[in-house]
């Protein structure tokens, strides 16, 4: 019986993998043994055990433990790629597959030969033979791209045939290769002549399958009345608050929010067909940029405008697949293309009306750029109606599309205030639960982009009630509390004074969760079998949104802070081990440092140490938001500063000339340097020759403000103390100074200063030589704003 056999392999697996292996040491060579017995089901069952070892037990079967089997195992199983049976065949295949990735010694003796046999299974009859030879494939290219290499010609026709297998777990294994393929350098040369042939394959894989409709209950219209099943929803995590700067070209900045992947059947969120297909187009777009068009654009006219729905899905979803990677050379299109997608947005069928959001909002930083009333205007009617719409797919894709455009037009969605908060109000009471979570979404992002635009009473009035009424039917230990706080974070950063009246409750309970999971933690350390741990994103939830109440109520938040245990509570998550924790209160202890720091002043002895040991890059966010903190305190300290000076400079001094640190933790950084050698010039100009020059780079690209002006009024002070610091760097200096539009009268008067100093410093004649070197812009601008 084929289902005992099963079973006693899966019994011997587990055995092995509980028990170890080496604790059982005639068990690998019993099986090998068997493989070679005349009966069928003795070799069958004897394989089937022998591939569940090989997945669970990869890495000792490759090391010293057991005297490496592997170098008996590989060339046994190479031998049965030619066995008569095809089951055997496909068992052979997978358990050589589970040590290509790992470039397990043994296999890689072997390789020719193992691509040989591959290459001789290419066309078997069994569908699960042919599958485990693409998923063979996909692995080598990845570690043995050199073996592939000269027959990847014959490699890549193999792969379009199999991508258009009969059998879709065939057809899915193929498509992986695009996608594999597409991340590796040489992709463009070797498939450019391929193009013709893939791009089709790739599109005709986008179309919904039967079974896919099937599953996704794509016929179902209307379900807004069916309540969601725990199943439907996500879990979801909490991004914890990063403190960073604003820069001159934003909105240019690339994204670190991956929010617009191909997720359109969330449902089914299992990969298939479809999926892999519209991320391997959206890679190759990426690759070969509008060199792409002239294969895709044929198509879409043929598919865009077709009767049937399913291949006009298809060709929406084909469209906003390419938007990222052809955007250059599909704006000439987009004039007519836009309006005929915000028509397919009131189309009858419910998957065109979702796959019709997602793509729009794939276009949304076009639409922008336009004038508001020939796109935006028309695209965000139609988008609210779709958040309305009676079915829930919809209503996800297109409040998720909405989240997207808001953040593209920011304050351009002002005047359109009143009647986007109309709609998203009106969906309170119509969304299920898993809809909800995403409601919340769009009105945080709402209020991210319009900021204080949204502080008028009529807004307030609409906004806070369904607001507060869900937050105050959730309990404490409901995880629907994380999306909500996170959505109440951006209104009270936004609102401003006018959250005065909601933020006792919401202060205090953020408190009580913040001290509860405390308190619940330490249980957990002290007695661990009796108390479970908690589950920390609630404090960390609750950090954040005190932050946002910090950030928005500014001083009033003051008699609040006073009231509670807040300081004692954040001296503990400042030391917790979880790195988010440390990232969430270290961000609150800027803003609180902003906004009260009578109340933070007395703790400043305990804190200062904790924030120097969190100077790590290691942990990037953590790192940022300690050094955020560090020129908050400096700023509010003065020269009280000074004996913390040693616990904090020299980490910093480190970080800001390290390779590759990330953009946001070098702003922060130099802008906390900056600001120690305002308060303590003394302590901190000894060191400016290590750190002018990265110091000037970082701080060239970001916009005017008090953060920027406090750091730069601390290297012209320090300059004073010590001017021969910066004279191997000085152009450096000249182009920083150079990235100011419009500095403060004084702080320009000590740019002049300097300057002219150092021009008179060298003399006429040497100051000519050198300012030859600048490029034309900032001489120009050097001349024109400071005479020199």
């Amino acid at each position: 019986s084929p289902l005992i056999r099963a079973t006693v392999g899966i019994l011997i697996t587990t055995i092995a993998s509980k028990g170890e292996l080496q604790n059982w040491p005639d068990l690998l060579p019993k099986l090998c043994s068997l493989l070679d017995s005349e009966d069928y089901n003795t070799c069958e069952g004897a394989f089937g055990a022998l591939q569940k070892i090989c997945e669970d037990s990869a890495e000792i079967l490759d090391s010293d433990v057991l005297d490496r089997p592997l170098n008996i195992m590989i060339p046994k199983f190479l031998q049965f790629f030619k066995h008569s049976s095809p089951k055997i065949r496909s068992h052979a295949v997978a358990c050589v597959n589970q040590f290509i990735i790992s470039r397990t010694q043994a296999l890689m003796l072997h390789i020719d030969s193992f691509i040989e046999n591959l290459f001789a299974l290419a066309g078997d009859e069994e569908a699960e033979v042919r599958k485990n030879v693409c998923r063979a494939l996909v692995m080598l290219l990845e570690v043995r791209m050199d073996r592939l290499l000269p027959h990847m010609h014959n490699i890549v026709e193999y792969m379009l045939q199999r991508t258009q297998d009969q059998d879709e777990n065939v057809a899915l294994e193929a498509c992986e290769f695009w996608l594999t393929l597409a991340e590796q350098p040489i992709c463009k040369d070797v498939l450019v002549r391929h193009l013709p042939k893939l791009i089709p394959v790739l599109v005709n894989g986008m179309k919904y399958s039967d079974i896919d409709i099937i599953l996704l209950k794509g016929d179902v219209e209307e379900d807004e009345a069916i309540p969601d099943s725990e199943q439907d929803i996500r879990p979801r995590f909490h991004r914890s608050r990063t403190v960073a700067q604003q820069h001159e070209e934003d909105g240019i900045e690339e994204d670190d929010d991956d929010d617009d992947e191909i997720d359109d059947d969330d449902t089914i969120s299992d990969w298939n067909l479809r999926k892999c297909s519209a991320a391997a187009l959206d890679v190759l777009a990426n690759v070969y940029r509008d060199e792409l068009l002239p294969h895709i654009l044929p198509l879409l006219k043929e598919l865009l405008f077709h009767h049937e729905w399913v291949v006009k899905e298809s060709g929406i979803l084909v469209l906003g697949a390419i938007a990222e990677g052809c955007m250059q050379g599909m704006i000439p299109y987009l004039p007519e293309l836009i309006p005929h997608l915000i028509q397919c947005l009131s189309d009858k069928k419910a998957l065109v009306r979702s796959i019709t959001c997602w793509t729009l909002s794939r276009y949304a930083h076009w639409v922008v750029s336009q004038p508001p009333d020939t796109y935006l205007k028309p695209l965000m009617t139609e988008l609210l109606k779709r958040i309305l719409d009676s079915n829930k797919r919809v209503q996800e894709a297109a409040c998720s599309a909405f989240a997207t455009l808001e953040e593209e037009a920011c304050t351009e969605l002002v005047p359109y205030l009143a009647y986007i908060l109309d709609t998203l109000v009106f969906a309170f009471s119509k969304y299920q639960h898993k809809n909800l979570l995403i409601l919340y979404d769009a009105i945080g992002t709402l209020a991210d982009s319009v900021g204080h635009h949204l502080n008028k009473p009529e807004y307030i009035q609409m906004l806070m009630p369904p607001l507060i009424q869900k937050w105050n039917m959730l309990k404490d230990e409901d995880k629907d509390l994380f999306p909500l706080l996170e959505c109440l974070s951006s209104v009270a950063t936004a609102l401003q004074s006018g959250f005065l009246p909601y933020c006792e409750p919401v202060y205090q309970r953020c408190v009580n969760l913040v001290q509860k999971t405390l308190a619940q933690a330490m249980l957990n350390n002290a007695q661990p079998e009796q108390y479970e741990a908690p589950d920390k994103d609630f404090m960390i939830v609750a950090l954040d949104l005190l932050s946002g109440l910090a950030e928005g109520l500014g001083g009033n938040i003051e008699q609040l802070v006073a009231r509670s245990n807040i300081l004692t509570l954040m001296y503990q998550c400042m030391q917790d081990k979880m790195p988010e924790v440390r990232q969430s209160s270290f961000a609150l202890l800027g803003d609180l440092t902003k906004a009260c720091f009578q109340h933070v002043k007395p703790c400043i002895a305990d804190f200062m140490p904790i924030l120097g040991t969190n100077l790590n890059p290691e942990f990037i966010s953590v790192c940022n938001n300690a050094t955020w903190a560090i020129g908050e305190i400096s700023i509010q300290m003065g020269i009280e500063m000074q004996p913390y000076i040693p616990m904090v400079l020299h980490q910093l001094v480190e970080i800001i000339n390290r390779p590759n640190t990330p953009k946001t933790l070098l702003e922060n950084t130099a802008i906390t340097i900056g600001r120690l050698g305002y308060v303590c010039p003394q302590e901190v100009a000894p060191m400016l020759q290590q750190f002018i020059r990265p110091w000037c780079t970082s701080l060239r690209n970001i916009r005017d403000n008090e953060e920027k002006d406090s750091a730069f009024r601390g290297i012209c002070t320090m300059i004073s103390v010590n001017p021969s610091g910066v004279i191997q760097d000085f152009i450096f200096f000249c182009d920083a100074v150079a990235s100011w539009i419009n500095p403060k009268d004084d702080l320009r008067d000590m740019f002049c200063k300097i300057l002219h100093g150092f021009k008179n410093q060298v003399g006429d004649e040497n100051w000519r030589r050198f300012s030859d070197q600048f490029p034309l812009p900032l001489k120009e601008r050097l001349a024109a704003f400071y005479g020199v």
